[in-house]
């Protein structure tokens, strides 16, 4: 059994079940719902909307506790490096830690990159120049603040993500009580299959985040009852916002389908032109908050492929502050490098696959241990693999393109590639020796 760096002790971890559910929270509410209800009600107008949102929600519940089942078993970082490190072995579990975190630093940068490319013209910083200078600072103080702690970092996202979620509750509290003109009459059309299931592909991407929960998990006290609180708990607060953020949206904006920018749309039907300009800038803390929130955790998957029975130049090591600082440190530089390559269009080339390699290894390996009878589990749970493998193998199928299996492909060889440079690591009898 190799040397586990990435969990501390119980009276080292800052993480409380709170700031664990801000984080998954802060996962799923990211840019993305500020506009899928203008591409949501495209496919799916009037009342189809909302259902898409419910429906795809209450879908992604079993995976939700496919995360939580296996999450609350493993106390250390890493979530689905560990899961597959368990039940099927080192390469697998490599090959899966290296795509997400490929995907994950990609996604990182373009997020970095689309959030100051919003912000520098109110900053004076025209031009491609400024923007991708204004790029590098902002990783780079991101970085500086993951690198001051995992105590520190928990309270700043926790902090981002009220200040994301006052100005949705705010439009919430209004389409409730306050009056205004009168709304559009919500009725279903009717909505082809294909149509229900793009949809529905767009809802799944937008919730997508809860799976990085179990990431932290070595960092976060009582991890056995707090990971699957939170991995479930997010989704369910995601969903219960995200139903009612449309169906404002359907029932202010008749045109919905054709809005730029929704959310702050209907904010300005129901709560006048300063919750409109809230909601709008709400847009840039929630992307601010996503920066954050995947700072912490992508280098945590990095660190964690780093850590089984292969070592990788040390990117295990963990600060005393529950930090693993190279990997930290690997990861700025990457995203600060691709900040600065210019079009940014294709780093997202990873999203679907990368997720079908979480979902579909988490559900497998829930199969095999359950089987196995490992890690406390019975065949009956077993049955939570089967709706999480279905919807990633759903969301590859319609999801991915030509260029993410290609590029998949590329960093599937270049993880082998790792491996091989990946020394074994010594054990504990051969130290003493």
């Amino acid at each position: 059994m190799p040397p586990t760096a990435t969990a501390t002790t119980s009276r080292e971890r800052p993480v409380g079940p709170l700031q664990l559910l801000a984080l998954g929270v802060n996962g799923i509410v990211g840019v993305g719902i500020f506009f899928a209800p203008a591409e949501v009600a495209a496919q799916a107008p009037g009342a189809s909307a909302i259902l898409a949102f419910a429906l795809t929600g209450l879908a992604l519940v079993p995976v939700a506790f496919a995360f939580a089942v296996l999450g609350r078993r493993f106390d250390a970082d890493g979530g689905p490096v560990l899961f597959a490190r368990t039940a099927f072995g080192e390469r697998t579990s490599f090959l899966v830690g290296w795509v997400a975190y490929v995907s994950a630093f990609l996604s990182t940068s373009a997020v970095v990159a689309g959030l100051s490319q919003a912000l520098a013209p109110s900053l004076g910083l025209a031009g491609p120049w400024g923007q991708r200078a204004l790029a590098s600072v902002l990783a780079t103080v991101l970085a500086g603040v993951v690198a001051s702690g995992i105590r520190v970092s928990a309270r700043a996202w926790t902090a981002l993500t009220v200040l994301k979620l006052l100005p949705l509750a705010a439009l919430l509290v209004a389409f409730a009580v306050l009056s205004g003109p009168a709304p559009v009459q919500v009725v279903a059309s009717g909505t082809t299959d294909t149509a229900w299931l793009r949809a529905g592909l767009t809802v799944m991407f937008a919730y997508q985040g809860f799976e990085i929960v179990p990431v932290i998990a070595g960092q976060v006290r009582s991890s056995s009852r707090s990971v699957p609180l939170a991995t479930v708990g997010s989704l369910l607060v995601a969903v219960l916002l995200y139903v009612g953020l449309v169906w404002a949206c359907v029932a202010a904006l008749p045109a919905l389908a054709s809005s730029p920018a929704p959310l702050a749309a209907s904010a300005g039907v129901w709560g006048g032109a300063t919750l409109e300009k809230w909601v709008a800038a709400g847009t840039s803390i929630s992307a601010l908050g996503i920066c954050l929130g995947m700072m912490v955790t992508t280098p945590r998957y990095l660190s964690a492929l780093a850590s089984g029975e292969r070592t990788l130049l040390g990117l295990d090591g963990m600060s005393p502050a529950g930090v693993p600082m190279r990997a930290l440190a690997v990861t700025w530089a990457l995203v600060v490098l691709f900040v600065n390559l210019g079009n940014l269009s294709e780093l997202f080339a990873l999203s679907s696959i990368a997720v079908l390699m979480q979902y579909g290894v988490t559900a497998a390996a829930l199969a095999a241990l359950a089987f196995r009878k490992e890690r406390g589990l019975t065949p009956l749970h077993a049955v939570l693999a089967v709706p999480t493998l279905a919807l990633g193998l759903t969301l590859v199928a319609y999801g991915a393109t030509r260029n993410e299996a290609a590029t998949t492909a590329l960093t599937v060889m270049a993880g082998l590639v790792l491996l091989r440079l990946a020394k074994p690591r010594a054990s504990a009898g051969a130290a003493d020796t």
